[in-house]
This record gives structure tokens, C-alpha cells and sequence, in this order.
């Protein structure tokens, strides 16, 4: 990790602070703007108590990433929407039980004494109750604050731009600097806010309005800096032209985001790549035109989309899959890549030579004795159902890992087998064994470029795109993920490599 390398990543940290911070702040705002009036609302009518309470509690379990990726269908949409929506629930447990807390723990003395002297209770609220209360509700939004500015980090694999995009990028091509950024920027940002919300706080229980004032502008000002960048760059964009590419969270689809990107700006578009999304979100996305384009595999669209369980042959697969895409959803497939990254079941070369392992039929004679890892799709893939039936797999254990560490395990002897792609060039330097799949379990897996209804409608975007069809073969593509996975270059090496090749 060098300062070239760091100062490169800080180039990018206007955008990615600016639209997270502005996706923190206006998820506290709404959260402050619905809980602290429902908290009124249930100390007022006592039966309401319980269940609100317990809603939130129990929304507040959910994981951050469960509760971002729930939003995505429920909204019909990827970006920043649904993880507004996402974190702003995130953002009510604390600040509405502090909300109850708060005011039901004013004293009764205090409470009778309003009462007496003809206070009614709208006076009462205001003038007393949460007055007094104010304290322990900054309380509540100060740890909310901390909680949205860590969750909003999870936000990245639903297309919404964070400082999570450092840090997922950084993850898959084991950028350390990127990584590094990521995790300082979210630190120092959760300090900041939780200072000045704690400023508020004091000023609360001291009542000084000048102080409360002071936090306040400060926020402001903190706001307009940080999202400044971010809007200045949108307006830019929107004049020329934005391409939106999506891509998967493993090395090779963050190369071919780059590669696209380049592509599509040599002709004039501004490029805003969406990374780090699952695949149905990715389709989904790009079914209704919240992205322009991503690649995608033919394996991926005929079983997890197009539900198919008969395997024919790649053409058959192809065809039909085009036109599938184009009759239901309207979406243009370009056309293959020119090479193939297919799953494949992947042991050490140790152990193939140990229990004269060739192909997964072998394997599935002994697979009660291993564990096998995969990422994190795998395991609820159809494919994976595939395997299971027709091989009769059964292991020991399945555990699942980042696609980045899944290499390493079964390096390190933490799982026997895993679910390898075939374009990764870690399996060579790993020194494993692709097992065959003599049955077939697996459908060929052929990266195809996607184009959405919109974007379809743009043939200089289309010719732009055009000489990756065809264009690059299985070395050519193991070669740049190596470049990136085993040889620590930077993503854009890799991206330049390709793109001399297309040329």
C-alpha cells in the first residue's frame, strides 16, 4: 500500500462522502421527523405502547443487508431510494424508545404541578414533557446516528453509491488501500456527527439555545460540503450523458464494469458503475431500466431467471435465451463475450491424487467426509440443486465465503472443495483440480452483454459497446483476473489489458 495508491482511492472520496452523507442524514432526518411525533402519540394512548415498540424492535433485528436487499422488490427499484427507505427504518428503534423513555420519565410531581396550574395537555407536551425529555431523545438519535452511518455502508449491493464501495471493491480485488479509505472515511464521518449530535445533546440538558444553534449550523454546513462534489457531479452528468453499468461482487465483473465504462466514455458518456449487486437484483434492475447494461451468463439467465431445468446445447441456450429476454422483459443481449465462466466443483491437486478424484461422480462416493465452501449464491442456486440430485452429493458441512477468501480456504485446508469459476486465474496458482462434470449438471455459462429497454434504443451507445462481442477469449479473461487476484495490479491494468486485446 503506497501514497500513489491511497491518493488515488481519495480521488474518489468526494462522491462516495457526499452520497453518504447524504443518504445518513436524510435517513436521521425522516427518522427523527416519524418517531419522535409517534412517541408522543404512544404516551398518549397507552394500548399503542407495546405493539409499536415491538414492531421496531423487531425491525431493528433484521440484518442491515437483509433489510437493504428487502427493499429492492418491495420497491420495484435499486439506488438510492430503497436504502433511504431501509436506513431510515433502520433508524427507529433508538430514537423512538428514547422518545417513550424520555417523557414517560419526567417526574410525576413535575407533571402534577403542570396539571394543576391549568396546563392542558398540548401545553403539557410542549412545555414540560418534552422539554425535560430532550436530553434522553438526543440521546437516542446520537446512537442512531452511529448505527445509519455503519449500516449505510451496506448500501453498495443495492446500487446506492457509499463508502461501502470502497470497501466492497476493495474486498473482492484485495485492495488494501481502497479498503483502508473506506474504513477511515465511515469512522471519522460516525465521529463527527456523533460529536456534534452529542453537542446538541448537551445543549439540550443545559438548555442553551445558542448551543443547539451552533450544532445545528454546523451540521448544515457539514451537509452542503459534503454532498457539494456529488451534486456538481451529477449536473455534469446529466448534460453529457450517463451510462449506468452493473456488475456482480467478484473481480471479473468489476474488470468488464471498468472495461464498459471506459468504453462508453471514449465516445462521450459519463460513466457510473453500480457495483457489488446479486444477480437478481442486477436483472431486476436492469429489466426496468435503473441500469443500462451489465454481463451476465448464460447459465445465470436460463435456470435462475428463465427457470429452465433442461440443459441443451450453448447455441440452443443462446438463442432461446435472446429471445426470451427480448419477447418478457424487452431487454437487448448484444451478444457473447467470447468466453465462458462456468461453476465448477474444485478440489487440491493433493487430494484429487490422494482419492484418484477426476470428476464429481468420484467425488460424490466420499463427499460425507468434506466440507465444501462456495460464495454466496451458490448454495441457492438451482444449479447447486443440480449437483445435489445428480450426483447424490452429500458433505460434511457447507460453509460460505466472500469470493475473495473462498481461495484461500481450501488453501488453508478449511474446506476440502469448493465452487470454483472456471476463468479464475487463483485455480493454477492455488494448484487445484477442476473436477468433470461428465452428467451435465451445470449449463454452459457464456458472458453476454445485457442492454436495457432504454439504453437498447441508443445505437451510439450499441456501436460503442459492439467490438466486445466477440471479443475476448478464456486466457485472455483468466489472464486479467489473475493481473488483479494473484499479481495485486490495480483494476484498471487488468481493464487495459482487455481493452488492447478488443482493439
Amino acid at each position: 500500500m503506497s501514497w500513489a495508491e491511497i491518493t488515488k482511492q481519495l480521488d474518489l472520496l468526494p462522491d462516495y462522502l457526499g452520497s453518504h452523507l447524504l443518504l445518513t442524514l436524510l435517513a436521521l432526518a425522516l427518522g427523527i421527523f416519524i418517531c419522535i411525533p409517534l412517541g408522543c402519540l404512544v404516551t398518549r394512548v397507552k394500548p399503542l405502547q407495546w405493539p409499536v415498540l415491538s414492531i421496531a424492535g423487531i425491525l431493528q433485528t433484521i440484518p442491515g443487508i437483509a433489510l437493504l436487499a428487502l427493499m429492492v422488490p418491495i420497491l420495484g427499484t435499486i439506488g438510492f431510494v430503497p436504502a433511504l427507505v431501509a436506513l431510515t427504518i433502520y433508524s427507529f428503534m433508538p430514537i423512538l424508545r428514547n422518545t417513550v423513555t424520555g417523557i414517560l420519565g419526567v417526574e410525576a410531581a413535575v407533571v402534577e404541578a403542570a396539571r394543576g396550574i391549568g396546563m392542558t395537555d398540548r401545553q403539557l407536551l410542549f412545555k414540560v414533557e418534552l422539554p425535560l425529555a430532550m436530553p434522553v431523545i438526543v440521546a437516542g438519535i446520537r446512537t442512531a446516528t452511529v448505527w445509519v452511518v455503519g449500516t449505510a455502508t451496506l448500501a453498495t449491493p443495492v446500487g446506492a453509491t457509499s463508502l461501502g464501495n470502497y470497501i466492497f471493491s476493495g474486498l473482492q480485488t484485495q485492495n488494501l488501500s481502497a479498503i483502508t479509505v473506506g474504513c477511515v472515511s465511515a469512522a471519522v464521518l460516525a465521529i463527527i456527527l456523533d460529536q456534534l449530535t452529542r453537542l446538541i445533546e448537551v445543549a439540550a440538558s443545559r438548555r442553551s439555545f445558542r448551543l443547539g444553534l451552533a450544532s445545528g449550523a454546523a451540521l448544515l454546513i457539514l451537509l452542503v460540503a459534503g454532498i457539494s462534489p456529488a451534486l456538481s457531479s451529477n449536473g455534469q452528468e446529466q448534460k453529457i450523458g450517463t451510462v449506468s453499468i452493473g456488475s456482480k461482487p467478484f473481480t471479473e465483473q468489476y474488470i468488464l464494469a471498468g472495461l464498459i465504462s471506459d468504453m462508453a466514455e471514449d465516445v462521450g458518456y459519463k460513466a457510473d458503475n453500480r457495483s457489488g449487486m446479486g444477480s437478481i437484483i442486477l436483472f431486476e434492475a436492469l429489466a426496468n431500466n435503473s441500469i443500462d447494461c451489465y454481463v451476465d451468463y448464460s447459465g445465470t439467465i436460463w435456470t435462475n431467471v428463465m427457470k429452465r431445468e433442461d440443459i441443451p446445447s450453448r447455441d440452443v441456450i443462446l438463442e432461446k435465451m435472446t429471445e426470451w429476454l427480448k419477447d418478457q422483459h424487452d431487454i437487448l443481449c448484444l451478444g457473447p463475450l467470447g468466453f465462458e465462466n462456468t461453476y465448477s466443483l474444485a478440489v487440491t491437486e493433493g487430494l484429487a491424487s490422494e482419492y484418484d478424484l477426476e470428476s464429481i461422480a468420484d467425488l460424490a462416493e466420499i463427499s460425507t467426509r468434506f466440507t465444501m465452501g462456495s460464495d454466496y449464491e451458490f448454495f441457492s442456486r438451482p444449479e447447486w440443486e443440480s449437483l445435489k440430485n445428480t450426483y447424490d452429493l452429500s458433505f460434511k458441512d457447507l460453509r460460505t465465503f466472500d469470493p475473495s477468501l473462498m481461495y484461500g480456504a481450501i488453501a488453508e485446508g478449511n474446506v476440502e472443495v469448493i465452487s470454483a469459476y472456471s476463468t479464475d486465474g487463483r485455480i493454477a496458482a492455488y494448484d487445484l483440480k477442476v473436477l468433470d462434470d461428465p452428467r451435465q449438471a451445470i449449463p454452459p455459462y457464456d458472458a453476454v452483454l445485457l442492454v436495457s429497454p432504454q439504453a437498447a434504443k441508443d445505437q451510439r451507445l450499441i456501436d460503442a459497446l459492439a467490438p466486445l462481442i466477440g471479443g475476448i477469449d478464456n486466457g485472455e479473461m483468466r489472464q486479467a483476473n489473475k493481473m488483479v487476484d494473484l499479481d495485486k495490479m490495480p483494476v484498471d491494468s487488468a481493464e487495459n489489458y482487455l481493452k488492447e486485446r478488443i482493439k
